[in-house]
């Protein structure tokens, strides 16, 4: 199995981050593709809505990753959030690139993950090694 540094930065497609908060409400959120860290932890720069509230009170989370090439294809990330960085030097170093409807004061995170599992995108197999 391609290691997670590998896959997503050899991986086109679109990701889902979905989370719940305490209540067990869910949330399901447009993401790009994670930091990966190391291969037990991916980081995503976070703006401070639903996506985020969700974190601060039920720290599980779920990445789907669907590639671009036909059929099937992609990744399931099971995550746990372990902490945030807020510091703006810091996130700008990660930043990919600019979102067009971004404010420029808006509040952002770096999120950073612990990789519980890794799963296909389908099936129901035991989970994958990093």
């Amino acid at each position: 199995m391609m290691e997670l540094k590998a896959y997503f930065e050899s991986a086109d497609g679109v990701g889902i981050l979905s989370t719940a908060d305490a209540g067990g409400q869910v949330n399901a959120a447009v993401y790009a593709r994670p930091h990966v860290i190391d291969e037990q932890t991916v980081a995503f720069i976070m703006r401070e809505r639903l996506s985020y509230r969700n974190l601060l009170s039920n720290p599980r989370a779920c990445y789907l990753f669907v590639e671009d090439d036909p059929g099937y294809a992609g990744r399931r990330l099971y995550l746990t959030k372990i902490r945030e960085e807020s510091d703006t030097d810091v996130i700008a170093q990660f930043r990919r690139r600019q979102r067009k409807d971004e404010e420029p004061n808006e509040n952002k995170s770096l999120v950073y993950f612990t990789v519980d599992r890794v799963r296909p995108l389908v099936g129901d197999s035991n989970s994958i090694a990093g």
